[in-house]
């Protein structure tokens, strides 16, 4: 739950106080009782296997019978790699270093694609940046009350609470679709590009292009929106601060506004009316030349066959535009020398079916024919 100026305004997934829950649930219910020690974190029971029931309702009882196999045990290197979540405190985070000038050459070469130029977004990828993060996170504050009203800007730098999601997601999620290719210290070196073109700063000093980011200030990073959530589910307290903030309805609006129904739970006509629609007659203008068309139809579109330019730029360029994403790029003769040598049908089946790193027709619900156009096109660009 996102909050601004004491108020509770934006509802953030709840994944986190989920899988907390589900624990909790489980370690409320009384064997041999009907009712569980105490509410689980969003308000939620789970009841025990009694007589064949759970409260009221009938249970497949051997479905609750004989073993349950949960695999085998991994082995240390699995688990490593499987644990690698960076956390807050600074568990999990390696040594390592890197400059933003450094991250700004690994961007070039591998992220900027997808994010633009300076981390400023494009083709359906989020912005990193737009511009001073300190100056932005005021923004938060705004609600689009009229079609011209700016709203918030929630990139990184303004909007995101702590700093090692992002050391973390970039490690373990990019870039796409070569994940966990990058080591520690390109890691650091792109985190620093980042801070940079939010125009952060680190113990009072600005992140500059020559600016050295390692572990020990990395840890001294305080982001803008760090106090911007509620509750805090950080720490052994955590269950119990999300519990607390789910059993007051007033913390996310489930009440009636009115002062003659106390806040509680609802599942319908939770916020009565109170807002009045007055019309007033008479005014304006009613005698219009010609008269005004009440036709809502929207423009017919023209049907302009299909463009396998058009469909490569619209389904293809982003992986095919530009090196580094390990797909053959359009115009690199030798790339793609390699790739029809194979045969062109071998090309077509590998790229309806997909392979390696491509999913199938690179994920667009183009049809066969046209989608190997678009490979005769890329192609013929290409020799």
């Amino acid at each position: 739950m996102f909050k601004l100026n004491k108020k509770l305004l934006i509802s953030i997934s709840a994944a986190a106080a989920l899988s907390l829950g589900l624990s909790a649930c489980m370690e409320n219910a009384t064997p041999g009782s009907s009712t569980p020690k105490e509410a689980d974190i969003d308000g939620g029971v789970s009841y025990p296997v009694v007589n064949g029931k759970t409260g009221p309702y009938y249970v497949n009882t051997k479905a609750h019978t004989g073993a349950v196999k949960f695999g085998r045990t991994p082995t240390k290197a699995e688990y490593d790699e499987w644990n690698s979540d960076i956390m807050p405190d600074g568990t999990g985070l390696p040594e390592g270093e890197g400059t933003a000038e450094e991250g700004s050459d690994i961007y070039d070469e591998k992220c900027v694609m997808c994010h633009g130029d300076f981390g400023s977004g494009g083709g359906g990828y989020p912005s990193l940046s737009k511009g001073n993060a300190y100056e932005l996170h005021e923004t938060l504050t705004n609600q689009r009350i009229k079609p011209d009203t700016d709203g918030p800007v929630r990139v990184f730098g303004t909007y995101w609470p702590q700093a090692s999601t992002l050391w973390w997601y970039i490690k373990d999620a990019m870039p796409h679709p070569m994940t966990d290719s990058l080591t520690d210290d390109e890691v650091y070196s792109l985190v620093a590009f980042i801070l940079n073109a939010n125009e952060m700063k680190i113990d009072g000093e600005e992140v500059d292009d020559e600016y050295v980011l390692n572990r020990e200030k990395f840890l001294k990073i305080k982001m803008p929106n760090r106090d911007g959530f509620v509750p805090k589910i950080d720490g052994p307290n955590g269950p119990d601060n999300i519990r607390k903030f789910f059993a007051n309805p007033d913390n996310f609006g489930a009440q009636k506004y009115d002062v003659n129904h106390p806040a509680s739970r609802c599942m319908h006509n939770c916020q009565e009316t109170t807002a009045k629609v007055v019309y007033i007659q008479g005014a304006g203008i009613s005698d219009f030349h010609p008269p005004l068309s009440e036709v809502r139809d929207l423009p017919k579109e023209e049907n302009k066959g299909f463009s396998a330019e058009k469909a490569y730029t619209e389904s293809c360029a982003m992986c095919h535009g530009a090196d580094g994403m390990g797909a053959p790029v359009l115009g690199n003769k030798a790339e793609w020398a390699a790739v029809t040598s194979k045969g062109i049908n071998k090309v077509y089946s590998n790229g309806i079916h997909g392979i390696n790193g491509m999913p199938p027709k690179g994920g667009s619900d183009l049809s066969d024919n046209d989608f190997k156009s678009i490979v005769d096109y890329m192609i013929n660009k290409s020799k």
